[in-house]
Parts: C-alpha cells; sequence; structure tokens
C-alpha cells in the first residue's frame, strides 16, 4: 500500500507540475510578444523625442536635455537591442526548452501511466475470474490460474518500466527547470551589465541635470508664490474700481508691427447691410481683417495716411465708427465705448506715425481732393487747397496761444496732438500716455489729422496751455517738485500726467486768498465770477445789442416772444450769426493774448470784501479779454456788469463756481472748477432747478455750452419748469446754440410744463431761422424711422453744416433763396419716401 500511495503521490505531482509549466510558457510568450511591442515603442519614443527637440528650441535647460537624447540617439536605440536579446533568451530557455521538457517527457510518462493502468485492470480482473473458479470444473480453474499468472507476470514488468519512467521524470524535471531559469537568469544578467556599460558615460550629465532640476523646482515655486501674490493685488485693485471693460491699450512701436487687434463687427456692403464678426488688426499701416485666424487677410485700407476715423452716433447701433478712405467707407463697430475710443486712438495713432515714417505731402493733397462730404463737413468739397492753407492757419493760431509752442505736460517743442475736454496741446508721447486715461479725463485728437469743427476750434482758442497749468500745476514747485522734461522717460511722464490730472495733486485751494482793510489781513466774505466781455467780429453787421436776465418767476413765454419778435432779423442766417458758430476765424485779427480778465483764481481791489473768480493771473499779460462773440451774433450790452452778483462764501464749492461761471462766460474759471471736482451736471434747487449748461445758454457763450458737452454735460437735462437747454436757446434766439446742441443729439419733441416744444416756443418768437432748423432735424428724424436701419447715410449733418459753410463773396450763407419750398431742396441732394407734411417748412412765418 504504501509504493501505491507514493505512485498516486507521484501522479497527482506530475499533473500540477504540468499544468504550472504549460502556464509559465504561456505567460513567457506572452511576455516576449510584450516585449518586443516594448522595443518597437521605445524605438518609436526615441523619434518622438528627437521631433520634440526641434519644437523646444526656445527652452535652452529642456532643448539641451533633449538635443542630447538626440544626439545619442544610436545609444539608446543599442540598449533596446539589449532587450531584444533578452527577449529571445527568454524564447530559447524557458519558452522552447519547457515547452519540450512537456512535450516529450511528461507525455511519455502520461503514456506509461495509461499503459500500467490497463495492464492492472486486466490483473484484477484475472483475480476475480480465478476466484470465481468452481471446484467441480477443473478445465476453468486451470484456465483461469494460467490467465492470472500472465497477467502478474506482464504487471509485474510494466510496473518496473513504470517506477522507472517516474524516477526518470522526477531527475529531469529538476534539471530542466532548473537550466531554463538559469539561462533567462544570465540573460538579465547580460542585459543590465551591458546597459550599465551604455548609460554609465552620461552619469556625469545626469547628476548634473538633477541639480538643475532641483532649482528649477525652487525657482518655479518662488514664481508661483510671486504669481499667486500678483494675482490676489490684481484681484484687489479690481474690487477698488469698477468699469465695464479690462485696461486697452495699443502700441504702435510693437515690435511684431500689430498695432492693436481684435474683434470688431463690420457692416457689408450689400443692400441687406448685415453685420457680421472679424477679427481686425492696423499693422504696417493697414487696416486688415480676416474671417479666421487661420483665413488670409483682408485689406480694408491700403495705406492708413490716406484716410480718416470718426465715431458714428447717427445709426441705430451703438459703439459705431466709420473709417473713410478715398475709395470707400467701412462702418466698424466695438463692443463698448472704450474698446470703440481705443480702436479710433489706435488709428489716429497708426496715421501719425505712418506720416513721420514718410511724411509725404502727396497723400495730405489726395486726401483732399477725395475726402468725402461725411469728412469734410466744414468745407467745400470744391476747395481742398482752401482747407489746408486755412487747416494751417488754424493751427498756427492755437500754437500762438500762451504756452502754446510746447507740450502741456513735458515742454516738447511744436506739438501736434490736443485735449479738447481740456484746451491744451500735447505731444505724441505724452497724447498716448492721455489716451490711456480714458475719454472721461482727456478726449485726445489730432491737430493735423482729424476734422475740427469751427466751435471746437474757438474753445481751443479760449483756453491754451498757460491756463491750464495755471490751474493744474498751482502748487508743484511749492511741494518742491519737477516737471518733466521732453527727455524723460515714459514711465516719469505717465506718473506726472496722473498725478496732475486723474488725481490732481498740484490744484490750489480754492479761494484760499486773503485782503488787506485797515492795515489786517481778512478772510473775504463774498465771491463773484468776472465776465469776459466779448465784441462782434463781423464788421458788416449792424450793432443791435440786447440782453438777457432772467429773474426768478418772472419769465413766461409771452414775455419772451415779445422780446424775441423786437429783436427779429429780417434776413435767415445773418453773417454774424454763421461767422460766429461755423467760421475759422478771421484772418486779420492776429492771436490772441490771454489776459488777467480771462486768468483763474480770485483778486480783490483792496476795497471790499469780495474775492472775484477769473481776474487776476500770474505771469499772463494784462489786456482786455476780447474773443469773437460766438452765440448768435448778439453782444452784450455796454453796461452789463463786470462781474456776476456776489455770493455769500460759505456758499462757495466747485459746483456753484461753475454755475457762476458758466452765465458768465468765463472758460478759465470754469476749467478750474471743474479741475476741483465740479458736477458738470450740478442741479441748483435755489435757480429752478438750472444746470450750468442752462446758465451758459442763458450767458449767451457758444463756445461755453461746447466746453460743458466736452465736460460730459446732459444735452437733455431740465430744470424745474421742465426746460432743456434746447428750450433756453430757442426762447432766447440762440441760433448757434440751437444748431449745437441739434448736432449733440439734444431732443425736441417734448415739451415744458407749459406744454412748450422747442419748435412751438420759435413759431411763437417768429424766428425763421430756428425754425427752419428744428423743421430739418425733424424730417431728418422722421426719415431715418422711415428708411429703418438700412436707410441711406444722415443727411442732416451735410445739409446743416457742409452749404452754411460755404464761403461766397465774403459772406456766409444758408440758401440764396430760402422763401420758397424747402422740400425741393431736401429732394436735389438724396432721394427720400414721402414725408409727413407737418415735417417741411413751406413758407414764412407770420407773428
Amino acid at each position: 500500500m504504501t509504493s501505491v500511495a507514493n505512485i498516486d503521490e507521484v501522479e497527482t505531482d506530475v499533473v500540477e507540475i504540468e499544468a504550472k509549466l504549460d502556464k509559465l510558457v504561456k505567460l513567457c510568450s506572452g511576455m516576449i510578444e510584450a516585449g518586443k511591442a516594448y522595443v518597437s515603442a521605445n524605438k518609436l519614443f526615441v523619434c518622438g523625442i528627437r521631433d520634440l527637440s526641434q519644437q523646444c528650441k526656445k527652452d535652452e535647460m529642456i532643448s539641451s536635455m533633449l538635443t542630447f537624447i538626440k544626439h545619442n540617439e544610436q545609444m539608446l536605440i543599442s540598449s533596446f537591442n539589449l532587450f531584444q536579446i533578452l527577449f529571445d533568451q527568454a524564447q530559447r530557455s524557458i519558452k522552447q526548452q519547457l515547452h519540450n521538457f512537456i512535450k516529450d517527457d511528461v507525455r511519455k510518462f502520461k503514456e506509461t501511466k495509461k499503459h500500467f493502468d490497463r495492464v492492472r485492470e486486466d490483473m484484477e480482473i484475472a483475480q476475480v475470474k480465478n476466484a470465481q473458479a468452481p471446484r467441480n470444473k477443473p478445465h476453468e480453474v486451470e484456465e483461469a490460474t494460467s490467465t492470472l499468472s500472465i497477467t502478474r507476470k506482464c504487471f509485474r514488468h510494466l510496473a518496473l518500466d513504470y517506477v522507472l519512467q517516474i524516477n526518470v521524470l522526477q531527475a529531469k524535471k529538476k534539471f530542466e527547470i532548473l537550466d531554463a531559469m538559469l539561462s533567462f537568469m544570465h540573460a538579465q544578467y547580460s542585459l543590465f551589465q551591458q546597459g550599465y556599460n551604455l548609460l554609465d558615460e552620461i552619469d556625469p550629465y545626469m547628476k548634473k541635470l538633477a541639480a538643475e532640476l532641483d532649482q528649477l523646482v525652487i525657482d518655479s515655486a518662488m514664481e508661483k508664490r510671486e504669481m499667486e501674490h500678483k494675482h490676489a493685488t490684481i484681484q484687489q485693485r479690481v474690487s477698488d474700481f469698477s468699469y465695464d471693460d479690462s485696461k486697452v491699450e495699443f502700441n504702435v512701436d510693437a515690435p511684431n508691427g500689430v498695432v492693436m487687434e481684435g474683434y470688431l463687427f463690420k457692416r457689408a456692403s450689400n443692400a441687406f447691410k448685415t453685420w457680421n464678426r472679424r477679427w481686425f488688426s492696423i499693422q504696417n499701416s493697414q487696416l486688415v481683417y480676416q474671417k479666421k485666424l487661420k483665413d488670409s487677410l483682408t485689406v480694408v485700407v491700403e495705406d492708413l495716411r490716406l484716410c480718416s476715423v470718426k465715431p458714428c452716433e447717427d445709426i441705430e447701433r451703438r459703439f459705431c465708427f466709420e473709417v473713410v478712405s478715398p475709395f470707400k467707407s467701412c462702418m466698424l463697430q466695438a463692443e463698448s465705448e472704450k474698446l470703440r475710443q481705443a480702436w479710433i486712438q489706435a488709428v489716429q495713432a497708426s496715421i501719425a506715425s505712418a506720416y513721420r515714417e514718410s511724411p509725404d505731402t502727396y497723400y495730405i493733397e489726395h486726401l483732399d481732393r477725395t475726402a468725402s462730404p461725411s469728412t469734410s463737413s466744414i468745407d467745400s468739397a470744391s476747395e481742398p487747397r482752401e482747407r489746408s492753407a486755412r487747416g494751417e492757419t488754424i493751427l498756427q493760431r492755437i500754437q500762438c496761444l500762451p504756452g502754446n509752442e510746447q507740450c502741456c505736460d513735458c515742454g516738447q517743442a511744436d506739438p501736434r496732438w490736443a485735449s479738447i475736454n481740456l484746451g491744451i496741446l500735447l505731444c505724441i508721447e505724452c497724447s498716448g500716455i492721455h489716451r490711456s486715461l480714458g475719454v472721461h479725463c482727456s478726449k485726445v485728437r489730432s491737430l493735423t489729422l482729424d476734422t475740427w469743427e469751427p466751435e471746437l476750434l474757438k474753445l481751443m482758442c479760449e483756453l491754451g496751455n498757460s491756463v491750464i497749468n495755471h490751474i493744474y500745476e498751482g502748487s508743484y514747485q511749492e511741494q518742491g517738485l519737477k516737471k518733466p522734461l521732453p527727455s524723460s522717460s515714459r514711465q516719469e511722464k505717465e506718473a506726472w500726467i496722473k498725478a496732475k490730472y486723474v488725481e490732481k495733486k498740484f490744484l490750489k485751494k480754492l479761494g484760499s486768498t486773503e485782503i488787506l482793510i485797515n492795515g489786517e489781513r481778512k478772510s473775504e466774505r463774498r465771491w463773484s465770477v468776472k465776465k469776459c466781455r466779448r465784441h462782434n467780429s463781423a464788421t458788416t453787421v449792424p450793432k443791435t445789442r440786447r440782453r438777457y436776465r432772467q429773474e426768478p418767476g418772472s419769465t413766461s413765454p409771452s414775455t419772451l416772444s415779445s422780446a424775441a419778435a423786437k429783436f427779429r432779423r429780417e434776413s435767415l442766417f445773418c453773417p454774424d450769426e454763421l461767422d460766429s458758430l461755423f467760421s475759422y476765424f478771421d484772418t486779420g485779427s492776429g492771436p490772441r493774448s490771454l489776459s488777467s480778465d480771462s486768468g483763474l483764481g480770485g483778486s480783490t481791489d483792496g476795497s471790499t470784501d469780495i474775492l472775484v473768480f477769473g481776474s487776476v493771473v500770474d505771469s499772463v499779460t494784462e489786456e482786455e479779454c476780447e474773443v469773437s462773440e460766438d452765440s448768435s451774433g448778439e453782444a452784450e450790452l455796454e453796461a452789463e456788469p463786470e462781474t456776476s452778483d456776489p455770493e455769500d462764501i460759505r456758499d462757495l464749492h466747485p459746483g456753484m463756481l461753475l454755475y457762476k461761471a458758466s452765465k458768465a462766460r468765463n472758460l478759465p474759471v470754469m476749467a478750474e472748477a471743474l479741475a476741483h471736482g465740479a458736477d458738470v451736471n450740478l442741479v441748483n434747487d435755489e435757480d429752478e432747478g438750472k444746470t450750468p449748461l442752462i446758465q451758459a445758454v442763458i450767458g449767451g457763450s457758444l463756445i461755453a455750452c461746447e466746453f460743458l458737452l466736452q465736460n460730459a454735460a446732459d444735452v437733455n437735462q431740465r430744470d424745474a419748469r421742465g426746460r432743456g437747454p434746447l428750450h433756453h436757446a430757442t426762447y432766447l434766439g440762440h441760433t448757434g446754440q440751437v444748431c449745437l446742441f441739434l448736432k449733440r443729439g439734444a431732443t425736441q419733441n417734448d415739451g415744458d410744463d407749459d406744454g412748450q416744444d422747442p419748435l412751438s416756443i420759435a413759431v411763437q418768437q417768429a424766428n425763421a431761422d430756428i425754425v427752419t432748423l428744428l423743421r430739418l432735424a425733424r424730417m431728418n428724424e422722421e426719415m431715418r424711422e422711415s428708411e429703418g436701419p438700412f436707410g441711406q447715410p444722415d443727411a442732416f449733418s451735410e445739409v446743416l453744416i457742409s452749404p452754411v459753410t460755404n464761403h461766397c463773396h465774403g459772406r456766409w450763407f444758408f440758401f440764396s433763396s430760402f422763401q420758397g419750398n424747402f422740400s425741393t431742396i431736401v429732394s436735389q441732394s438724396v432721394t427720400r419716401p414721402p414725408l409727413k407734411s407737418s415735417a417741411v417748412y413751406t413758407g414764412p412765418i407770420s407773428s
């Protein structure tokens, strides 16, 4: 039984080892296949490193590492070939050798076992038959005994062979398995030994790279902390300031030549006037766009020197501006007002830069010859040479003002840029800094490249660098500061400009002077504003003068109508009125000098305690301030007081100072009040809710109105009686101011508390000039409503400005004959749909 048990144990062991060896062979096959794939993948990986080294040339550290790997590519491939040798050895030593052991020895053992089991079963059957043989049948007993003897002998012989086979298999099993494992281990050893020998030579480089990597990790952590700190700082600044858009900047001197780029909506030139979003950029003195970033560029403007740019407020869409060239115009739309201003300024700066790089007068002449009416609204299309000559004259006049021969902020000679809401001249670098402040602080224009309205030119001649610097630089010397020079860095200039105009660090305290009475210094108890006296520049105009002084509660439409009827003129738009609003200045008058009357601060005569603003300016010549009348042709009465009514010093604040100065037509004092933070839309509840703009209308100064509008005055803000600036200008018969307010989008359809709209007021006063303007504006609105968003460009400005400013025999005229049917004149210029009959003035007005 012991031998049988041993045999059974051996048989079980053989079955198990066969299964394990068979599994090992299969795993080895999988390893070999995966190894071959691994070698192939490694070779492809090396090729990828080679390609990456071409892409990462900008990073010195990564590039050096990848270049080193590229140069040692053959060495890496050799190391991968060692893996191939390992897998071949595994193929021979494990897979093939063990497979042969299973196939030959184990299978032979299993066949011997089967034969042994059959013989054993035969012997057991013979033993059973021998035991069953009966005694009374000798023949069967003999046959059973003989069969048992033969079977037993065969079994014993086969059992010896089977035991021998078992012993041989047990011995060979140890040999085959150990030999296969040892061969595989030798292959592994050879792999790593040879691999070590191959890579040992790059060990110093790897150690050096590891040290650099450690330092890189440290630097990266420090950089991350710095970026997190900057991120927190920026977030804090963002939370401190409220604005709609991120800061938009452009760079004329960008290394890649792209001054500015971004998405804009472009109006198509097809019949439907569709708007499409395109990627625009200003580069190489061209305006280009593309539908997608990979598409080719489409040139909108071939040469920016031949174009001009202007905002468009007369279309339905917001934030639109137009780029006009001699051959075509392109209507564009930005996403916000800040972006629109940035694009306009970028185009203007690119134009200026193009002229600096190649100042060819041909382009200027060509622009004059081919300019569209919308870009030359203040000139006749037939007078380009006269326009050019006048432009130079205007430039000279503005530059002849005190301080205007150099930049207001750095002193650079021959400034060619202006801030129209401040009234100063700037150099190109300072103008760029002013642009970055935003249009709420400074509106920048070019003296040579932009179109200038006459009232804006007169506004520039009312102020000037000296006047504004007396305001904004009043105390910088007392603070021990130095003004930047033309050679100063941009950072110094930018810091100075921000401190001057944004932070306003150099302003003197408002109303800080004292007077000497009976040998003692006493502070003033009252204050007033010096009124600027004006005279009529037209030599052929009758000296008709009138005075408008409104007392609270004493004005009625009938009273004003009768007063206006008294001074009604016989002709429409007489020369003095047109000259005050639209002409470029009398060439024989010479440059205007600022006097103490147009200065800043306050002074007294020593005999009174009244502080008079606008009567003293240090370092400015003392002569009478006389400028051409700029409202509607009527000058002030000769007996008008020189100052405004005195006010209690306790009521002195920037808003009230602006309010009084607006009526007094004293622009320097108005500028000083705005510098001290005056609310340009202040509502004076003690004076029927009037605003500074309404006061400027009452004072009769179109230039004061223009100055307030340039500084964000609301053209439609009403007083307590429901009258806006347009109502007051109509009551007073100030045609020039009516023109200005209509150009600035004043609403004329709303009535005041008496139910009177501006047109009704003008009809009551029998003022044909203003009736004509208001009806023309109303007709223009109905045209736009009837045509919808796809109508032709607005012709109102062309009819209002261009015909008015044509010069004929020394006089300014509107139309040769206006008493006929005005609708026929409109139909000559543009074809329109039928209009409402109420929109057109078709005959003279009767009182």
